[in-house]
């Protein structure tokens, strides 16, 4: 049974209208919640009905077979129109002039809310939690699947309800409501690194092994003194069988013979010692000074007194009387 033409059902209130978006009527405020404006007349069938306030409607587009739901702002709407949000015509999958099915409901108070931001931009706001309660302030209900607009500094911020509880559609009016983020759409795990070759395998072939580089070892030279003379707990390097070799074949060829071994023996020994080592003079000046300094080292040094402890008060008594 219809009523005045406009498909009027029952004790339930049903309609199909043509949609049109916000800006044919110069209500811009509309697009930051999910309420819709509707004519005078529906107003005039919903008063006759005993529905359950504030009203929702389950909103349906019977061509794509896509759902979903809305609350109403006015009454001001021409007949046969209805506008709304563009982002909710875009989850009806709906174009200026289509028709849409519109029906009361009732649903029940959420409980639970899952949301998935399209992008991470959303995410570095400064306060997200804020920015999300103050735009669902103009929220009556939300839709699994449907992708709600948040705008906020300018820009435009799409967010999809991948899950609500305790149904698909829920009220959020008067209703505390745990609500619950899941990663961004374009969000993208940190790449782990790449997987290190193991040290006991063999390298590919064509591949040389990697030269091991010398350890640095301190402090692994002989120790000499600045003045020349010999250390006292260090023996002196030992002379190489060569130079001693030498030395014997020197003094059997003659004595020319033995001053130009041992000269050649003398520079041979101590180009060997100089190599990687700080000398300072020659080493016949340094077993010169041997010699003479070996007896002075040799003398044990006179024990030195000890100084007396200081006592205090161990003097003699005056008295002030005399």
């Amino acid at each position: 049974m219809f009523f005045d033409g406009y498909g009027y059902h029952g004790t339930s209130f049903e309609q199909t209208y043509r949609c049109y978006p916000a800006s044919f009527i110069d209500k811009a405020q509309i697009e930051n919640g999910d309420k819709v404006i509707m004519p005078p007349s529906a107003l005039d069938r919903l008063a006759s009905l005993h529905i359950d306030y504030p009203m929702l409607f389950e909103l349906q587009n019977a061509a794509a077979e896509r759902v979903s739901h809305c609350g109403v702002l006015e009454f001001i709407a021409e007949e046969g129109m209805i506008y709304m949000p563009y982002w909710m015509m875009e989850n009806l999958l709906l174009q200026e002039g289509d028709f849409v099915r519109v029906k009361n409901v009732t649903l029940p108070k959420g409980t639970y809310v899952k949301l998935q931001p399209h992008t991470k931009d959303f995410l570095d706001i400064s306060n997200p939690k804020a920015i999300l309660e103050t735009t669902l302030r103009n929220f009556s209900c939300l839709t699994t699947g449907d992708s709600i607009m948040v705008a906020y500094n300018n820009k435009k911020y799409y967010i999809d309800i991948i899950e609500s509880k305790p149904s698909n559609a829920i009220s959020i009016i008067e209703t505390d409501c745990e609500v619950d983020f899941a990663p961004p759409l374009d969000y993208k795990e940190p790449e782990k690194p790449g997987a290190s070759i193991p040290t006991g395998k063999a390298p590919a072939e064509g591949q040389e092994p990697p030269a091991e580089e010398p350890k640095f070892n301190a402090f692994t030279g002989a120790a000499r003194r600045l003045d020349g003379k010999p250390l006292k707990h260090h023996q002196p390097p030992p002379i190489s069988s060569s130079g001693a070799k030498d030395r014997t074949s020197g003094t059997s060829n003659g004595v020319g013979q033995s001053s130009a071994s041992s000269s050649s023996s003398s520079s041979q020994s101590t180009n060997r010692q100089s190599q990687g080592k700080l000398v300072f003079g020659s080493n016949t000046n340094r077993t010169r000074e041997a010699q003479k300094d070996t007896p002075k080292e040799t003398k044990q040094e006179p024990p030195t007194k000890e100084d007396p402890k200081f006592q205090p008060f161990s003097g003699k008594k005056y008295s002030l009387k005399g």
